[in-house]
């Protein structure tokens, strides 16, 4: 095909999401800490960068959000309505919430949509950390069907036109497989696709997704299915739609420190020519974008802050706990732990909250660890990036890098983030005797830090 094709009719289609006309047919997961808007804006761009020219009426993929709790949103928490935040231009909004009661997961999605601030809503129905399945939410809702529709009907129902879209595990483990009991549950509901994370609970994040649970759920559903599970490189993502029939993929640690993923799906995806990865002096310069755009979010995020403490301190705002907000990433409202044995800089203030740059610039380590995984003497460039506090001293430290130096095969398959390990499941006592029961979960199971 010529490079300024829309797409490739031997290849991957658009996907239809509601109203929503996704190409490329990828969709960024949502990430705890890491999809904020910055991130979110960065993979978007490289994904339109990737087509040429776009199909009609079409959008570049899904960019969702850090997962939202609705028991605080609903208490108008101001945490999370900094974390629900999009950025101007931002389009489609995409968010992903979670909750175990339909009454409050109802009231959540209704105010959102009331206030106009989502195009497409997913819902989160995988999280494996131990603390959450042990009290009935996250992985473990899928277990339990009609508690599940009870959860979806109320979503779907506050959502209106808003396209509502759930993600789930392939199910607990292999004596409790969930997945197509949810793909039923989620058609039969409304939703207008779904998500399947192609590993059990029990599996967490261990290498070998089993795509084949992805092609059995196409083959069952007539909506669309996204499949999510080892995409680390374009090729992965044309070989999962291929051998499952997929509508679509959805990329999660892939893509961290490689935001360049999205131009190469995209590229894949309508037949063009995949540009080779960047060599050091590009990632270097994506970095600073990155960061500087990080900055600018925090300095936003700290007036939004100084306005929600002035809307307390004239008792306009809800009484909801500070402590009580999602998981995720807001680096304008505090400074993350120091890590255990690093000494604190001792030139550093204390009796000052740390400025905005230099609380993105601690939440951009993690990012800047990933960027570097794999080039020449990474190590101990990464122990001097986990120092930076601005961005003089990131361009400072980057500039005495070899710029020509490529991008190391080694890194394209590179686990970054959650590693993979089995870990035991635990489900509340009794829990597999009550698979019937619809009762939903106590509020402690909406603590959640993490996706699925």
């Amino acid at each position: 095909m010529s490079a300024g094709a829309d797409t490739n009719p031997a290849g991957p289609q658009p996907l239809r999401i509601g109203p929503l006309r996704l190409w490329p047919p990828v969709v960024l997961a949502p990430m705890a800490g890491v999809t904020d808007p910055p991130f979110r804006t960065l993979c978007r761009r490289f994904a339109a960068a990737g087509l040429g020219t776009p199909a009609p009426e079409t959008v570049p993929g899904l960019f969702v959000s850090e997962m939202i709790t609705a028991r605080p949103l609903v208490e108008g928490n101001p945490k999370t309505q900094r974390l629900a935040a999009f950025a101007p231009g931002e389009h489609p909004r995409s968010l992903q919430l979670y909750g175990v009661d339909p009454s409050t997961v109802g009231q959540a999605v209704a105010r959102l949509v009331g206030e106009g601030a989502i195009d497409h809503l997913d819902m989160n129905f995988g999280c494996p950390v131990p603390k959450v399945t042990r009290r009935g939410g996250g992985a473990a809702i899928p277990a339990k069907p009609r508690l599940l529709a009870r959860i979806v009907a109320a979503a779907v129902k506050a959502a209106g036109e808003v396209p509502v879209t759930i993600k789930f595990r392939k199910g607990i483990d292999d004596s409790l497989i969930t997945f197509r009991d949810a793909g039923r549950v989620a058609q039969e509901e409304g939703c207008a696709a779904v998500g399947l994370h192609a590993r059990t609970a029990l599996e967490f994040y261990e290498d070998g997704a089993d795509w084949r649970a992805i092609a059995e759920l196409v083959d069952l559903l007539d909506i669309p299915v996204l499949g999510n599970g080892d995409i680390w490189e374009w090729p992965d993502a044309l070989r999962m739609m291929a051998q499952t029939g997929c509508a679509g993929v959805i990329v999660g640690r892939g893509c961290l420190g490689r935001p360049w993923l999205f131009r190469e799906l995209a590229q894949a995806c309508a037949g063009r020519i995949i540009e080779a990865p960047p060599r050091f002096g590009e990632v270097a310069e994506i970095m600073l974008e990155h960061a500087a755009a990080m900055t600018e979010w925090a300095a936003r995020g700290r007036e939004r802050e100084r306005d929600d403490s002035d809307e307390l301190d004239s008792g306009s705002a809800g009484s909801a706990s500070p402590d009580s907000g999602s998981a995720g990433s807001d680096p304008s409202a505090s400074a993350p732990r120091r890590p255990r044995g690093r000494p604190r800089r001792s030139h550093r203030r204390t009796d000052a909250p740390p400025s905005p740059e230099a609380l993105a610039l601690r939440a951009f380590r993690k990012h800047a660890s990933w960027y570097t995984k794999g080039f020449r003497g990474s190590t101990a460039l990464r122990e001097q990036l986990m120092q930076v506090d601005s961005l003089a001293e990131l361009e400072a430290l980057l500039a005495g890098c070899d710029a020509d130096e490529p991008f190391p095969d080694q890194a394209l398959r590179a686990v970054r983030g959650k590693r993979g390990r089995q870990a035991k499941v635990v489900l509340p006592a009794g829990y597999r005797d009550q698979l019937d029961d619809d009762t939903p979960p106590g509020i402690e199971a909406e603590q959640l830090s993490s996706g699925g």
